[in-house]
């Protein structure tokens, strides 16, 4: 019997610790509607917002300077993000995944989450998922889903209370534990109904009432529709930072190593301040918002450090865009803060200010401490990182955007990308190839932006104009030319890197910018 455990033993440990040892754990937090010039440590002269704890992550890693999403809005960037494939090859070609709509990842296609559960992960997700799930509800039944509050306004009605009796009583499919995540916790879109959390693939209660009126608008919830009794939008962020202290503590305790996607609701509206944190900042409720969303992730990391496992474990902090203007930008430019820094537009746009982000990579041993990086990267590269981190060899048809940034956070100083694209909300789309940016259309594409005169495109050299101010289209057609071929060749190939072409979902009608079109006002997710 001795023998047989001494072997037992030695089988366990050969099996699972040693494996998980060579592995490091993952933890990817992932803030909603953050500025490049929202952090200190991104813009320490025209910041005004005390970000301690994730400039004390800067100060521990990597941080990236020219890191881009793929989009200037949520649900395309977080698809990028988590598939390392731009979310314009899919169906999603301008704004964002609408309520109740099917999801926007494919069910064959490689997550971050599948990749890492392959290799041995123990997978989990905590926050805001907006890419989609099987709703299944019926045509006939989505407007008691959406509205139509009865006889009295903010009154639901026992036609209302039957169909969320029914639905909510069962599993909802496509969502994120069927794309590769062991676990699932968060409300899908905070400020969409359902107002409630979802655990897994089923609501946390069954709503019963709609959300009162007094917390629609004004930066608060933004559709109307089913909720819980009693329900807090307060709530929400300290209730994920709750969850995924949990997720750390008691993965850490496992044999085998855990990957951590945490995408916050905040500081996005709803910007439902916990007690304590109104008037924090001295500037405005979006600013105290932030300083909340940065205690929230000091104690996820405080968490991680507690738990033994800070030490052996890759931690990514980004922004899934630019900062929304409609928070109170104009106000807070007025006050010397500026939540783009030195970019120019916000949230939406495919100027910088859209889709330039903040991104900071701390991994113990490999990175070193306190380090800046100019080279040109992306969200999508995150899967190809720890591809090659894992010593995984990805398939032709996945992660087709994504580039390895393993040199760049071992010190190399050669680009690891040469070409990013990203799109306003409208769909208009920006090439960059080095310092030249060319965007395929007039005006940033995003919220009230307009077409210009003549010239019909934008190019701009961010190396010596950062702030986009002057427009070199005219001057440098045979750049323009070379570029827009460029731009052809990778919608065609259906990748940016080495491989052998995809195929696009959809037909890419790219170039209908052009001429002075800015495409649709995007909707406010």
């Amino acid at each position: 019997m001795k023998a047989l455990i001494f072997i037992v033993t030695v089988v366990c440990a050969f099996a699972f610790p040693a494996r998980a040892a060579s592995k490091p754990n993952v933890l990817i937090i992932l803030a909603d509607d953050l500025g490049y010039g929202d952090l200190r440590c991104y813009n320490p002269e025209r910041g005004k917002i005390p970000t301690p704890n994730i400039d004390k992550l800067a100060a521990q890693g990597m941080r990236f300077t020219d890191a881009h999403t793929s989009s200037g809005v949520c649900s395309p960037s977080r698809y990028a993000l988590l598939t390392g494939r731009y979310h314009w090859r899919s169906r999603l070609q301008s704004g964002i995944v609408g309520y109740l709509e099917k999801p926007l990842i494919a069910a064959d296609r490689l997550t971050i989450a599948s990749l890492l559960k392959q290799n041995g992960y123990r997978t989990g997700i905590v926050g805001k998922w907006h890419l989609g799930w099987d709703w299944n509800v019926a045509p006939e039944q989505k407007p008691l889903f959406s509205g139509g509050r009865g006889a009295k306004a903010g009154e639901a009605t026992e036609a209302h209370r039957a169909a969320w009796r029914e639905y909510f009583a069962k599993p909802i499919g496509g969502g994120p534990v069927t794309r590769g995540f062991d676990e699932y916790f968060g409300t899908d879109v905070p400020n969409w109904p359902p107002f409630c959390f979802i655990e897994n693939d089923r609501t946390v209660g069954i709503p019963s009432e709609f959300l009162p009126a007094s917390k629609l608008g004004k930066s608060q919830a933004s559709k109307e529709g089913p909720a819980l009794a009693g329900w807090q939008l307060e709530g929400i962020l300290p209730a994920l930072g709750d969850r995924a202290s949990a997720f750390i503590e008691r993965s850490a305790k496992q044999p085998e190593p855990f990957f951590l996607y945490l995408p916050l609701t905040a500081p996005h509206t709803p910007i439902a301040l916990a007690e304590g944190w109104h008037g924090k900042s001295g500037l405005n409720e979006y600013a105290d918002f932030v300083m909340q969303t940065d205690a929230v992730v000091g104690r996820v990391l405080d968490a991680l450090e507690k738990s033994g496992a800070a030490d052996k474990t890759l931690v990514f902090f980004t922004s899934d865009n630019g900062c929304a203007p409609y928070i109170g930008a104009a106000e807070l430019e007025a006050k010397g803060h500026f939540p783009s820094g030195p970019l120019r537009g916000y949230k939406a746009d495919a100027w910088e200010g859209g889709h330039r982000v903040p991104f900071i990579v701390r991994w113990p041993g490999v990175v070193k401490a306190d380090v800046r990086c100019d080279a040109l990267v992306q969200q999508s590269d995150v899967i190809a990182t720890l591809a090659e981190t894992l010593d995984a060899k990805l398939p032709d048809n996945a992660a087709e955007d994504s580039v390895s940034l393993v040199p760049l956070l071992k010190g190399g100083t050669q680009p690891t990308r040469e070409y990013a694209i990203s799109h306003a909300a409208s769909g208009l789309p920006a090439l960059r190839k080095g310092a030249w940016k060319i965007i395929f259309g007039q005006g940033g594409g995003g919220f009230g932006a307009k077409g210009g005169k003549l010239p019909t495109g934008q190019l701009y050299d961010l190396a010596t104009d950062l702030g986009e101010k002057k427009n070199l289209w005219a001057e440098k057609p045979e750049l323009v030319a070379e570029l827009t071929a460029t731009m052809e060749k990778l919608v065609s190939d259906g990748r940016i890197t080495p491989g052998p072409k995809q195929a696009n979902d959809v037909e890419v009608k790219w170039r209908k910018f052009l001429g002075g079109g800015v495409g649709e006002k995007p909707e406010k997710d």
